[in-house]
């Protein structure tokens, strides 16, 4: 649920307040703050609440901000004093509070200095409407190309599953990201180009599938999965996975049931024990398909079709079959989530936690680590343990999770120590690690006696389950490893 206070006063105000209640967004919980008479309809929706206080008053919104935790805040008043005064009294109550403003007056030196606010001028927006409605004036994109709709921009908003990604860790099949706009500037992406709120995609692609890109990008956290894919799928290899099949099943029919209008697909693979094939299949139902591979095909190539036929998002299997059939190369290439059981199960965790690593890693899983967080109902933990105690360098890392505690109205546990943090990691109890997918985890038990890197023992212990979350590197290294051109008939 996303709080929004919204400062009202003028006509537009009403307008906009109205337009508000008669579009009903479920999600939202709207909070108008006006003095005059006339500000707010008549009859309000369910999900706005008037606050009858003068917006300019540093001591009454301070009060009506701390009682809330707000992740937006809308200025849209017709006096312009009064707009200068209120961006100032938010600035000094939360510096990092997202802020809009309706610039009302043609001026356009009001609000430049502030960093988190986004001005739309009421002139301008009109004047462009005007514009778009005059003969012979195409519109973007329908005169371009086939004219079909096969190139779209879709404006990223915040609290979107694309917000805070690298192009590069998502999966473009039959689409692809073109170009970004952002501040007035056009971006031409690699895969380590990060998407970031109120940026525009241009994306072209079938226009059947460019509809589901655009809803899927509007889409806000609690869609776990995506953007990786929509459903969940588990891998069962009877060659080390018979004697907790059963267990891991029940594990993923847990995870699907906390998750919206997903399916559940399971995939036997090595089927040599029918007993236990018909056990399974009682757990079949309309959101859960178990399918049982007799044929001799190669392992990698039923992987693949299955993934890319259901429009998999998440892979779940033990760390034996992961690092079977060289499975661990083939969903590293396909971009998507994996979850590792761990002895632990998943219904016991309490919390989730990440260990701090290289900054363009954690900010590529930061999204899908507070999206999991809420969608199970746990706490998020983020753990900078140096033994060397050097802190100064993720200050940025901790930046960057502190503002998505805002954009996705979460809090989250942050701790720094001086500490090994493998020895600390083996201490915590009930957790899930959610730690990035790298294309190099080692399998060397010799490795986590002697290393402090936390890639080092990821699969060396079944202690605690984990999440492993695929990321975009930087263009400083070698890229064309991790993300090689594309067929044409990918697109």
């Amino acid at each position: 649920m996303q709080n929004i206070l919204i400062l009202a006063s003028g006509s537009i105000a009403k307008h906009f307040i109205d337009w508000i209640g008669k579009k009903r967004v479920a999600e939202n919980q709207y909070y108008v703050t006006c003095y005059k008479a006339g500000t707010t309809p008549e009859k309000l929706g369910k999900n706005i609440t008037r606050i009858d206080a003068d917006p300019t008053s540093f001591s009454k919104l301070s009060h009506i901000m701390s009682t809330t935790n707000f992740s937006d805040v809308f200025v849209v008043l017709e006096d312009k004093e009064d707009a200068i005064y209120t961006l100032k009294n938010i600035a000094l109550i939360n510096p990092k509070m997202r802020t809009l403003l309706l610039n009302q007056w043609d001026d356009e030196s009001i609000g430049k200095e502030y960093d988190n606010l986004t001005i739309i001028y009421s002139q301008e927006l009109m004047a462009a409407h005007l514009y778009d409605h005059l003969p012979n004036v195409p519109l973007i994109a329908q005169n371009v190309g086939l004219g079909r709709g096969e190139i779209m921009e879709i404006h990223v908003p915040f609290g979107s599953s694309y917000a805070y990604r690298h192009v590069g860790s998502i999966l473009q099949r039959k689409w692809k990201i073109v170009a970004i706009y952002r501040d007035e500037k056009q971006i031409l992406p690699t895969a380590a180009t990060m998407i970031r709120p109120n940026d525009t995609l241009l994306v072209v692609g079938k226009p059947l599938v460019l509809d589901g890109v655009y809803k899927t990008i509007n889409k806000r956290i609690g869609l776990f999965p995506e953007p990786f894919g929509k459903d969940l799928y588990l891998i069962l290899d009877f060659r080390f996975d018979i004697d907790n099949a059963e267990i891991y099943l029940q594990e993923s029919i847990y995870l699907l049931n906390k998750l919206e209008n997903k399916s559940l697909y399971v995939r036997i693979l090595y089927p040599n024990n029918f007993k236990l094939i018909e056990d399974l299949k009682t757990y079949e139902s309309d959101i859960v398909d178990i399918s049982v591979s007799y044929e001799n095909k190669p392992v990698k190539t039923i992987i693949e079709y299955d993934i890319n036929e259901k429009d998999i998002g998440i892979v779940m299997n033990s760390i034996k079959t992961f690092e079977a059939e060289n499975l661990k190369e083939t969903l590293y290439s396909l971009k998507k989530l994996v979850y590792l059981f761990g002895d632990r199960h998943l219904y016991n965790i309490k919390k989730c936690v990440i260990l701090m690593s290289e900054n363009e890693k954690m900010e590529s899983i930061s999204a899908t680590a507070f999206d999991i967080s809420e969608s199970l109902g746990l706490n998020l933990m983020l753990c900078d343990f140096d033994p060397d105690g050097e802190f100064e360098s993720k200050k940025m890392i901790i930046e960057h999770y502190e503002t998505l505690t805002h954009i996705f109205n979460m809090k989250i546990n942050i701790e720094q120590k001086v500490a090994n943090p493998i020895r600390e990691l083996t201490n915590m109890k009930k957790i899930l690690q959610i730690a990035p997918f790298e294309r190099d985890l080692n399998t060397d038990n010799f490795m986590k006696l002697i290393s402090t890197k936390i890639q080092d023992f990821i699969l060396t212990t079944t202690r605690h389950p984990k999440l492993l979350v695929p990321y975009a590197l930087s263009e400083t290294k070698d890229e064309s490893r991790n993300y090689p051109e594309r067929r044409h008939s990918d697109f």
